[in-house]
């Protein structure tokens, strides 16, 4: 399928895990991509992986003044845009009594505050009929000790998805939400246990999903290419949760 030809699509995060496997499958559908990221080297490697027809930008997803820089970087370059992910977040459990400000603002800056003002920036160069999709997270409707933070941060953003969809609509945009559950990427080596926890964690939400496996970036992938596809134009404001059964069933 060839849904994205002559398609400009941004993901933000894109230098890895999930983001990188959304960008190799628009890329597989004729879309030329832009990547962000915080790590220069990763944006390289990822950029030769994903081919042709990519531009990587280090942007810090936490950083507003990087923010706006990247939304100014993209209007300098022509590039306008026909389908943004905003995926760059950070997912760090802990405790509730041994949360900390900083782990709060940390958390907060990248998943819920970058991506409000991300997503202001790029206004300017968003075509009509754009569609945006924000990568969410069923810990917004589980209560799995120890997400206190990062389950509030994902609350926020499906909640902009709604708010966003009402503002925008006006000018031909959409906004949605993909919600995975748990998924195999490099992001859960930085959930902040040390190895053995990790490992405890990891064999704990295995047994909790009813199609005994965590899902891959390439099975979440698919979904995010169908909410900003031609398809799926009269899917508005909408969370679609990826997670195996583990919070349907």
């Amino acid at each position: 399928m060839n849904r994205f030809n002559d398609k400009t699509v941004l993901v933000t995060g894109g230098n890895s895990g999930i983001g990188l496997a959304a960008a190799k499958a628009y890329a597989a559908e004729g879309a030329r991509i832009v990547i962000t990221g915080r790590d220069t080297a990763t944006l390289e490697k990822a950029s030769a992986e994903i081919g042709k027809h990519v531009i990587a930008l280090r942007s810090d997803a936490a950083s507003l003044p990087e923010a706006r820089q990247l939304g100014e970087a993209l209007k300098q370059q022509g590039i306008r845009l026909d389908a943004v992910f905003i995926n760059a977040g950070i997912a760090k459990f802990a405790p509730f009594a041994e949360v900390d400000e900083a782990l709060w603002d940390q958390t907060f800056d990248i998943n819920a505050k970058g991506a409000y003002f991300q997503i202001q920036s790029l206004l300017p160069v968003l075509n009509r009929g754009a569609a945006i999709v924000i990568n969410g997270s069923i810990n917004a409707h589980i209560g799995m000790p120890g997400s206190s933070i990062y389950a509030a941060s994902k609350a926020a953003v499906i909640s902009l998805a709604k708010t966003l969809s009402a503002e925008l609509l006006p000018q031909g945009i959409r906004v949605n939400v993909v919600s995975p559950g748990p998924i195999t990427t490099p992001l859960h080596g930085k959930l902040g246990f040390d190895a053995a926890s990790l490992d405890d964690t990891v064999k704990q939400i295995q047994a909790q999903v009813p199609l005994g496996r965590f899902g891959t970036a390439e099975e979440l992938a698919t979904t995010v290419l169908h909410l900003t596809a031609p398809e799926s134009a009269f899917i508005v404001g909408t969370e679609v949760i990826v997670d195996g059964g583990m919070s349907q069933l």
